[in-house]
C-alpha cells in the first residue's frame, strides 16, 4: 500500500488548496479559534436568517482572507511551526479589516451610494488586491493570470480593436463598483459561497470525519471487487460515491487510489492504467450530484432554476460517465483475462451495511429534503446535524465532543479554495457587467463560428477547457458561463444544457494532457508516466468528451422537455452507445477488435447516444452485427 506521508506529498503537490502550513502551539490554537469561529457565524445565519447580502458575504469574505493569509504562507522559506511571519500577520489583519470596513459603515456607504470618499476609495483598492493576492496564494498564477487580465482590459477599452472597444472605465468607476455594490467581489458567486457552498462543503467534513469515505471503499470491494479487473471497478464505484460529498478530483484521487492503485498493479494493470482508471473516476466525482464541485449552486443561481432541477440535468449525464469508465475498465480486464480478488478475502456487503450502512443516512435525507423543496441551505443544515447524531448511533463510529469540534474546523478550512476562487471570479464579472464584454465576446464567437452551432460548441470546448487547466472548477464555470455560454443561448440552446456544456469541459481539463492534474496525480501514487497517464484518462473519460454535445443537440437526457417515455428510451439508447465507444477505444468486445470494427463500433455509439429513432435504430443493428461477428469469431476459434 502506498503509505499515508507519499499520498499527503502527492496531494500537496497536485492540489494547491491542500498545501497548507502546518503550525503548532499558539498559532495553531489561533488558525483553530478562527476556523471554528467562521463555522459557527455560518451555522448561526443559516439558522436564524442571513444578513443583509452584503453583510453576509463582507464577514464571509474578511473570515476567508484572514485564513487564507495565515494557511497560505507568502513563501514557505518563512514558515515555521511555532510562529506566524509578521507579513504573513499583516496581510491577514488587513484582509479582515477590509470587509469590516462595509460592515461597520455599512448605513453610510448605503446613503451615499454612488459617490464614493477618498477612504472608501482606499479601502476598497486594498480589499481588490489583497482578493488578488490570496488568489494567488490559494488558487495559483492561471487564474490570477486571468483577472489582471480582465482589470486591464477594464482600463485599455478605448485602445481595444473592433468589437472590444469600449470607453474605459476610471480607477475610481472600477474599485466602487468591484468592491461597494453586489456586481463584483461581493456578487452571486461569494453570496452562493457564504450559504450553500460553506454548509455543504462542512457537510462534507463532518461525513469523512464519521469514516463515510473508508465505508464506501469498502462497500465497494464488497460489491465489485470479485468481478474481472475488481480492484480498477472498486475504483470507479468508489470515486462515484465519493464524489457525492467530494468536489475536488485530486482529493478524490489521493483519498480513494492511496487504496485502489496499488491493488490495481497487483492485479496485472499497467501503473499508468492503474492511474487513469483513479483520475478518471475520480474526476467524474464533480459531475456527481448532489455537491458537483460547488460549481451546481452557482449554475442554479446564474440560469434561475432550484438548486434540484441542476441535480436533476445532472443525473443521467453522470450515470452515462461512470459506466462508460466502468465499460472502459472492464473491456481491459477482458482483453487482458484480468481476474477479481477472491471472494474469501472480501468483507460482506450485508455485514458492512449492518456496521456502518446509518453513516448513509444523512446522503439520502438531503436528497429527500432538496426534492421536497426544501432550499439547500435548509437540506445541508438539516443534513450536518443528521451526519453527527447518525454517527452517534454504534460505538464503533461514535463522534467524541472534540471531534465534532474539530469538523468545524476542518469545514473552515476546506472552503478556503472555492471562497477565494469566488471572490476573484467576481472581479472578473464585475468587469464584464460594467464593460459589456460579455455580449461582445458572445457576438465574436458565433461570429467566428460562421453562425453555426458545432463550431460555436467547439471553440466553446477549447476555451473551457484551457481555462480548466489551471483554474478551480468553479471560478472555471464562473468564466465561461459569463463569455461563452451566453453564445449558445444566443443560437438557440436552452440555458441549462449551454450551462452545463460549459460546466463539463471545464471540469475534464483534469484529465486532459498536458495539464492534467488529476492525472499527474494518479501517476504520482502509482509510479507511471503523467503524459501516458493522462492519454489514458482522457480515453477513459471519453463519455464527457461526448455527452455535452449530445445534450445540446437534444436536451432530453437533461429532463429538459423530456416525458418518462423519451428519458428511458434515450437513457438506454445512449447506455449501448457506450458500451460501442468503450469497446473500440479498448479494441476489445466479445473479441480483438479489428481495425474496421472499431471504426464501425465508433460510429453506432455515436449513433446511438445521439437521441433519435432512426440513429438509434441504425446504431443498434452496426452493434449487433459486429457483436454477432465477434461472437462467431471466438465459437470457431475454439
Amino acid at each position: 500500500m502506498t503509505d499515508h506521508k507519499t499520498a499527503e506529498a502527492v496531494l500537496k503537490k497536485y492540489d494547491r488548496e491542500s498545501n497548507t502550513a502546518h503550525y503548532t502551539g499558539l498559532p495553531q490554537k489561533i488558525i483553530a479559534a478562527i476556523a471554528i469561529t467562521f463555522s459557527i457565524f455560518q451555522l448561526y445565519t443559516a439558522t436564524f436568517g442571513i444578513l443583509d447580502a452584503q453583510l453576509q458575504r463582507a464577514v464571509h469574505l474578511g473570515f476567508g482572507l484572514a485564513l487564507a493569509y495565515l494557511l497560505y504562507p507568502c513563501r514557505r522559506a518563512w514558515t515555521r511551526d511555532h510562529f506566524f511571519h509578521p507579513i504573513d500577520v499583516l496581510f491577514a489583519v488587513l484582509g479582515a479589516a477590509a470587509p469590516a470596513y462595509i460592515v461597520l459603515q455599512y448605513r453610510e456607504l448605503v446613503t451615499r451610494a454612488g459617490s464614493a470618499t477618498t477612504a472608501d476609495i482606499v479601502v476598497g483598492g486594498i480589499g481588490i488586491l489583497l482578493v488578488i493576492e490570496a488568489a494567488r496564494r490559494v488558487v495559483g498564477l492561471p487564474m490570477v493570470t486571468v483577472v489582471l487580465c480582465f482589470l486591464a482590459y477594464a482600463f485599455l477599452g478605448p485602445y481595444m480593436p473592433g468589437v472590444l472597444a469600449h470607453r474605459g472605465l476610471s480607477l475610481e468607476q472600477l474599485i466602487s463598483h468591484l468592491y461597494y455594490t453586489t456586481e463584483g467581489i461581493f456578487g452571486i458567486p461569494l453570496g452562493v459561497s457564504s450559504t450553500f457552498i460553506f454548509l455543504f462543503i462542512l457537510f462534507g467534513a463532518y461525513l469523512e470525519s464519521t469514516g463515510l469515505g473508508k465505508f464506501f471503499i469498502d462497500l465497494a470491494n464488497a460489491v465489485a471487487g470479485w468481478a474481472s479487473g475488481g480492484p480498477a471497478k472498486v475504483a470507479v464505484l468508489s470515486s462515484g460515491l465519493m464524489g457525492t460529498v467530494s468536489g475536488s478530483s485530486v482529493a478524490n484521487v489521493v483519498g480513494t487510489g492511496s487504496l485502489t492503485i496499488p491493488m490495481m498493479k497487483k492485479l496485472g494493470y499497467h501503473p499508468n492504467f492503474a492511474g487513469a482508471v483513479e483520475a478518471a473516476a475520480s474526476t467524474g466525482g464533480q459531475l456527481m450530484p448532489p455537491v458537483m464541485g460547488a460549481a451546481a449552486f452557482l449554475m442554479a443561481e446564474f440560469v434561475g432554476v432550484s438548486y434540484i432541477e441542476v441535480v436533476k440535468a445532472a443525473a443521467i449525464p453522470a450515470l452515462l460517465y461512470f459506466t462508460g469508465v466502468w465499460l472502459g475498465v472492464h473491456f481491459e480486464a477482458k482483453r487482458k483475462q484480468l481476474k477479481g480478488i477472491p471472494r474469501h478475502e472480501l468483507p460482506n456487503p450485508l455485514t458492512l451495511i449492518k456496521e456502518r450502512g446509518h453513516l448513509a443516512i444523512p446522503l439520502v435525507v438531503i436528497v429527500y429534503l432538496l426534492v421536497s423543496g426544501y432550499t439547500p441551505m435548509r437540506a445541508a443544515l438539516v443534513a450536518i446535524v443528521l451526519s453527527i447524531a447518525c454517527a452517534m448511533l454504534r460505538k464503533s463510529t461514535r463522534m467524541k465532543p472534540i471531534e465534532i469540534i474539530y469538523g468545524l474546523e476542518r469545514g473552515a478550512k476546506a472552503v478556503l479554495g472555492v471562497l477565494i476562487a469566488c471572490a476573484a471570479a467576481g472581479i472578473i464579472i464585475g468587469v464584464v457587467t460594467k464593460t459589456g464584454v460579455g455580449l461582445r465576446l458572445a457576438s465574436g464567437l458565433i461570429e467566428m463560428a460562421g453562425g453555426m452551432l458545432l463550431p460555436a460548441m467547439f471553440f466553446t470546448m477549447i476555451t473551457a477547457i484551457v481555462l480548466g487547466m489551471g483554474v478551480p472548477t468553479t471560478a472555471n464555470y464562473v468564466i465561461t458561463s459569463t463569455i461563452a455560454a451566453p453564445a449558445l443561448v444566443q443560437m438557440g440552446v436552452p440555458i441549462l444544457a449551454a450551462h452545463m456544456f460549459v460546466f463539463y469541459f471545464g471540469i475534464i481539463a483534469d484529465v486532459t494532457p498536458p495539464v492534467a492534474l488529476a492525472a499527474y496525480a494518479g501517476a504520482g501514487i502509482s509510479g507511471g508516466n503523467a503524459l501516458k497517464t493522462g492519454v489514458h484518462a482522457s480515453k477513459l473519460a471519453v463519455a464527457a468528451f461526448i455527452i455535452p454535445y449530445i445534450f445540446v443537440l437534444s436536451p432530453v437526457i437533461l429532463m429538459v422537455d423530456a416525458t418518462p417515455l423519451t428519458l428511458v428510451m434515450a437513457t438506454l439508447s445512449a447506455l449501448l452507445g457506450m458500451v460501442a465507444v468503450s469497446s473500440a477505444l479498448c479494441g476489445f468486445l466479445a473479441d480483438h477488435c479489428r481495425l474496421y470494427e472499431r471504426a464501425l463500433l465508433v460510429g453506432a455509439g455515436l449513433l446511438m447516444i445521439k437521441p433519435g429513432g432512426t440513429t438509434d435504430l441504425i446504431g443498434c443493428a452496426i452493434f449487433a452485427a459486429i457483436l454477432a461477428l465477434q461472437y462467431t469469431r471466438v465459437k470457431k476459434a475454439a
